[in-house]
């Protein structure tokens, strides 16, 4: 749902510097800029952490992205809000990155509890939508067809069926409205301005906020330090080339941020380097583009091809965005022209060498 470490790319990754210290404590805050502090709540995945953010408001508090909804969340949170650091203002808006649950989780019940608006991009806020409406329903036939055509056996399948439908239990009832981001939207928030820089490939219409004046950006999940963001391809859209789209985006964050800002990411800690980082995740990707050419001399499923994009071994907890990821790249390498798809045995999907 959230991010993968699994590409291959240690091997060029830049010496970033993370001049903010140890992270705080689940339920305690850390100033890490003028008006800014830095949360973290667990996470009941190998993730094990995501970074909130608080943002000074005049008379309140701005939060930017809210955790996973669970009890323990929940707890950290109230005692957040009755400590001294926020000085007794109350949560005035609450700012969604994405609509990952890790980010937008709790967003409704904070909203709800402060009786103030989620803000957060259009595509983020209806697709969470959508895919919250498919709680409680059975696995849909495209998603059996989609991952058999990748290669999954009857036991992975059955895996599918059962857990389909999930997403939903870690977003708190969502808001019936909400205020719209957009890309290059100038956000007042306190003292400072934040511009809305948007990006695409590991969600729809993902938003990172950036101040100048305090040269911080915050990045959600579209710039992360040690670990590369999940890109993948969903039954949903089984021919989209979301790949293309996160380079893009790497690419075009590239352009509208300093190389020496603070960033403050979803995962890990803050750090500086940002444009390092983003040449180091738009060449890693190149690399194992190459590397799943270099595969391709004989047709093979998606399955098969694994080792070309992750430097780990896949179980079936990681199978399903495994392969989403890998079918991302090699739906990038068929708008290239340098793969072509044809159906195999089995209802099987092969790929090979254009």
């Amino acid at each position: 749902m959230s991010a993968m470490d699994g590409l291959e790319e240690a091997e060029a990754r830049p010496k970033l510097a993370y001049p903010c210290g140890e992270p705080p404590a689940a339920g305690e805050t850390k100033a890490v800029a003028p008006g800014v502090l830095w949360v973290r709540m667990p996470l009941p995945f190998a993730l094990k952490w995501i970074n909130l953010w608080l943002l000074e408001d005049g008379e309140g508090w701005t939060i930017v992205d809210t955790g996973v909804a669970l009890d323990e969340s929940r707890t950290h949170w109230r005692a957040i809000f009755a400590s001294p650091a926020l000085k007794g203002k109350p949560v005035t808006r609450v700012i969604v990155t994405h609509m990952h649950p890790d980010h937008i989780g709790l967003a409704g019940w904070i909203t709800r509890k402060f009786q103030c608006r989620l803000w957060i991009t259009r595509l983020e806020y209806t697709t969470c939508r959508m895919l919250v409406a498919d709680t409680g329903r059975e696995a849909l036939d495209e998603g059996e067809r989609f991952f058999r055509a990748a290669g999954w056996n009857e036991d992975q399948l059955d895996s599918y069926r059962v857990r389909f439908g999930g997403f939903g239990k870690g977003v708190s009832r969502l808001p019936d409205a909400y205020r719209r981001l957009e890309d290059g939207d100038a956000v007042e928030i306190g003292a400072h301005t934040w511009r809305v820089i948007t990006g695409c490939g590991h969600s729809p219409e993902h938003a990172c906020l950036y101040n100048e004046a305090l040269n911080i950006l915050i990045s959600g999940d579209q710039l992360l330090p040690r670990i590369s963001s999940n890109v993948s391809v969903f039954p949903t859209e089984p021919e989209a080339d979301p790949l293309t789209d996160w380079l893009r985006s790497c690419a075009k964050l590239k352009v509208n941020i300093p190389g020496d800002v603070l960033v403050l990411p979803a995962h890990n800690e803050p750090f500086t380097g940002a444009h390092a980082r983003l040449d180091d995740l738009i060449n890693g990707h190149e690399r194992a583009l190459s590397r799943l050419e270099q595969r391709l001399a004989e047709p093979k499923r998606a399955v098969d091809l694994f080792g070309a994009i992750f430097a780990r071994k896949i179980d079936d907890d990681l199978i399903g965005m495994a392969t989403g990821e890998t079918i991302a790249h090699l739906n990038c390498l068929i708008g290239r022209g340098r793969v072509r798809a044809a159906s195999g045995p089995d209802g099987a999907t092969l790929y090979e060498r254009a």
